[in-house]
């Protein structure tokens, strides 16, 4: 080992200056002592904890007197590298270990300080000129051109306990933390899966949507976790998250109303892909839902896309929702017709359909004496695939009966009557 008691002095004027640092604060610091400082290797969980119940002037000196640790430790590295500049052989391999072994200390000293500056700077404290320090002091410069220094840096750092060791725990942990939040994840999600199955409402797409949001928050979760234990303060990352999401959810503030609209469609289901439906004005068939719009194709074939807050916000009509239908149709007879033959014919045209259902029973009566017409109503029960034939077929069949049996189907008419004047 070097001799490094030509350094000695250099310590003993460091010493002096952090005690005339000290000299210089004000009293209402300088009468308080540092409570933090005195286990220079204290873990940085447990260093975070002791400084939670301070206040803003007591962690002033706390910071200060970490400030003081680093410095010395950087004055003690600098006079050891410049020793080691200056020697050669073993004795310069030694030194250059020595100075490895001084860089990861001085690393550690900086990640405590950086504890306290975080908690000083929460509370209102102006950290700003010590992070100044550790930036300009920080960091690990390599001469490439010599290669025993680089090599012993490098080896040094991988075999030291505050440094490749260090590290190759934490992503140990990192990597192990990370596994365990996928297998997490994976039964969390199945729970959910399972117990949206076993509700029974809502649709695959719906199922299948918080099943994934569930599965990605929890991942989200292990990924701060693991982050942590890379030695990553989490507090500011959090907080950054929170402030984007913010400004994310106030940018898509229209998009998130479609997306909450979605949700409640998927849960409620007052229609699926496949009904015919009219909602926003639009009539047509469901041919794709999705979080954010509902796709509409027309009768007339027209591909709609329509946002779900329209369709949630307004009447939703499902005309293919229930299995069976009622058709409504309306038959005029004229007013010197007979009734009753007209209500025979009527009722033999819905017999004779075999779409039409037995139960509920049809219903034909006379409805209402019109301007030029006496109306039956005719409303039969079919299964609403079968709607446009029972239609179309009894409004063939009934004109084609009125005619062959002479019944007169009036159209609206008007009688003008003439009067002429006698001359005066």
């Amino acid at each position: 080992m070097p001799d490094v008691r030509p350094f000695r002095p250099v310590f003993r004027w460091t010493a002096l200056a952090a005690f005339l640092v000290a000299l210089t604060l004000p009293a209402s610091l300088a009468s308080q002592e540092a409570q933090t400082a005195a286990d220079p290797t204290v873990e940085t969980d447990h260093l975070g904890l002791m400084v939670m119940p301070l206040r803003r002037d007591q962690l002033a000196v706390e910071a200060e007197a970490w400030i003081q640790l680093v410095q010395a430790k950087a004055e003690e590295l600098s006079q050891v590298e410049i020793a080691a500049r200056s020697t050669e052989g073993d004795a310069q391999t030694a030194l250059l270990e020595q100075v490895a072994e001084l860089r990861i200390e001085r690393g550690a000293l900086a990640e405590r300080v950086t504890v306290v500056l975080d908690e000083w700077e929460r509370k209102g404290g102006d950290p700003e000129e010590y992070r100044s320090y550790l930036g300009a002091i920080s960091g690990v410069e390599l001469d490439v051109t010599d290669t025993n220094a680089m090599l012993t840096t490098i080896r040094v750092w991988f075999t030291s306990p505050d440094g490749g060791i260090r590290l190759l725990r934490r992503v140990l942990l990192f990597m192990a933390t990370m596994f365990v939040a996928w297998i997490v994840a994976g039964m969390v999600s199945g729970l959910v899966r399972r117990s949206l199955q076993r509700f029974g409402k809502g649709s695959d797409l719906l199922r299948d949507f918080f099943v994934k949001i569930t599965r990605q928050l929890t991942l989200l979760v292990g990924v701060v976790i693991a982050l942590s234990m890379l030695g990553i303060q989490i507090g500011p990352l959090l907080a950054a998250m929170g402030a984007a999401g913010f400004i994310i959810g106030f940018a898509l503030q229209g998009t998130l109303s479609n997306f909450a609209s979605g949700v409640m469609l998927l849960m409620y289901r007052p229609f699926d892909i496949g009904d015919a439906v009219e909602v926003a004005g639009v009539m047509g068939v469901v041919d794709s839902m999705s979080l954010v719009s509902t796709t509409i194709n027309t009768f007339d074939n027209r591909l709609v896309v329509i946002p779900n807050n329209s369709i949630w916000g307004g009447v939703i009509t499902n005309i293919t929702g229930n299995d069976t239908r009622r058709v409504d149709m309306v038959f005029g007879i004229g007013y010197s017709d007979d009734i009753d033959k007209a209500n025979r014919i009527l009722q033999d045209v819905i017999e004779s359909q075999e779409k039409v259902l037995p139960d509920p029973a049809p219903v034909i009566k006379v409805h209402e004496l019109a301007d030029s017409s006496v109306n039956f109503v005719v409303r039969p029960w079919t299964l609403t695939a079968d709607y446009w034939d029972v239609y179309w077929d009894v409004t063939r069949k009934v004109k084609e009966r009125f005619d062959a049996e002479g019944v007169s189907i009036p159209f609206p008419q008007r009688d003008v009557h003439m009067y002429q004047e006698s001359g005066a």
